[in-house]
């Protein structure tokens, strides 16, 4: 598990109900357009003006209808976070019962799909529909720990009167969010609620701690799946001529012939059987295995082969930012991470290219961070080695590149570029 920075809601030695009515005068303050007697935390902060943005009532109620039960199920189904729930349970709902908390678990779009803990708080949630199968997305009941983590893509904790609507005031609320180690995809989030005056500093620290848990879990399965994988492709390698990878639905390398072994490929979203220009290696032919894909090179493929004309960076939906190539071969699309997008996002933005500090510092405001940079770049680069070049980090000069934007550059991902966006 690695360390993660986290802010509590609550200053340590700080009185919560000291605390509490200050947010309640600020909050106030901000919705009524006078001069705030202080400052909300940044995450909080940049939350109330989405809120704004968007028009949300403070006074509003639930995020909408309920699912129908059959529809929460379905959810369960397909959102990837089933096999991990005994691990957050077993981690978390013995404290949420302690500690007057309800457990909860959405889905990527902050629909609640489980709901467990305290019978008590569980009666008080219904109150303000915070029950199985609404929304819970900031877009729809405004600030509060679940949406935020979403949008944030960070673990949150909020107390009181940073919650945007007013009838969530009385609770506190520290949420996680799961992402699928086998290609970064936002898969839900994890949180801890309960009545605002329960509100403890370490809360967000322990969901965080059983959120990686649960996570690297998700890695293990993975790993044992390649594993298996694996099985498959060493005698289907030994009876292909030429050079050939095999690699598993997400693009995960499990064996190669006549190539230098890398861990991952970038596939196109919803590849098929056929002929496709990969970045990394040209030219291929693509064959479905179980669980996977044989992907052969044709005669004297490499990155440069097919070189595509046109490259574009799609951002206008947040949580599904895609990379298009169009070329000879056809139309490739690949969705992306959330840092990935960031990283395409400030190159196609600069294409006289960017140093390593200089994406650092686009990109954390920190121009030290050169190792995290490189890193990434050179994932980026084995997945897209016909289309990026390095020293500086940059686009290729013969590909033409366009970015699809939505009309409010504060709707981007990531927020850490909105200077970069708005210039």
């Amino acid at each position: 598990m690695g360390l993660r920075s986290l802010e509590a809601a609550l200053p340590a030695g700080v009185d919560p109900r000291q605390h509490a009515r200050a947010l309640a005068r600020i909050h106030d303050a901000a919705l009524s357009g006078r001069a705030l007697p202080g400052r909300p935390r940044p995450v909080i902060g940049a939350s109330w003006q989405r809120m704004r943005q968007l028009g949300m009532d403070p006074d509003r109620g639930a995020g909408g209808p309920r699912l129908k039960i059959e529809e929460i199920e379905e959810r369960r189904r397909r959102c990837g976070l089933a096999e991990v729930l005994p691990t957050l349970r077993g981690g978390l709902l013995a404290m949420a019962e302690q500690a007057a908390h309800i457990m909860v678990v959405t889905d990527a779009d902050g629909r609640i799909l489980w709901r467990e803990g305290s019978a008590p708080v569980r009666r008080r949630a219904d109150a303000i529909g915070f029950s199985e199968g609404v929304d819970w997305h900031e877009n729809a009941v405004g600030t509060n720990a679940i949406g935020t983590a979403l949008v944030a893509r960070q673990p949150v904790q909020v107390y009181s009167a940073e919650h945007y609507v007013r009838a969530q005031h009385d609770w506190t609320c520290a949420a996680v969010p799961l992402c699928d180690p086998r290609d970064g995809q936002l898969l839900g989030a994890v949180d801890l609620s309960g009545p605002a005056s329960t509100v403890h500093p370490t809360t967000l620290a322990l969901v965080d701690a059983v959120a990686q848990l649960a996570e690297a879990g998700l890695r293990s399965t993975h790993g044992t799946e390649l594993e298996r994988l694996r099985g498959i492709a060493v005698p289907v390698l030994a009876k292909v001529r030429g050079r050939a990878v095999v690699v598993d639905r997400h693009g995960w390398v499990a064996a190669t012939a006549g190539l230098a072994p890398v861990d991952r490929i970038a596939l196109p979203t919803g590849c098929s059987p056929g002929r496709a220009w990969l970045p990394a290696y040209g030219s291929c032919q693509i064959e479905p295995l179980p669980s996977g894909w044989l992907v052969r090179l044709a005669d004297g493929g490499d990155a440069a082969d097919a070189q595509p004309t046109r490259v574009v960076l799609d951002v206008r939906v947040p949580r599904e930012p895609t990379l298009t190539v169009s070329g000879d071969t056809g139309t490739w699309t690949h969705r992306l991470s959330p840092r990935h997008a960031e990283m395409l996002y400030v190159l196609a933005c600069r294409r006289d290219g960017r140093s390593a500090s200089e994406l650092s510092l686009d990109l954390f405001g920190d121009a030290a961070r050169t190792v995290t940079v490189r890193a990434e770049m050179s994932r980026l680069r084995r997945h897209f080695g016909g289309i990026l070049g390095g020293r500086p980090y940059r686009f290729a000069d013969d590909v033409e590149v366009v970015i699809e934007r939505p009309a409010d550059p504060a709707e981007v991902l990531p927020h850490s570029l909105a200077p970069a966006i708005r210039g």
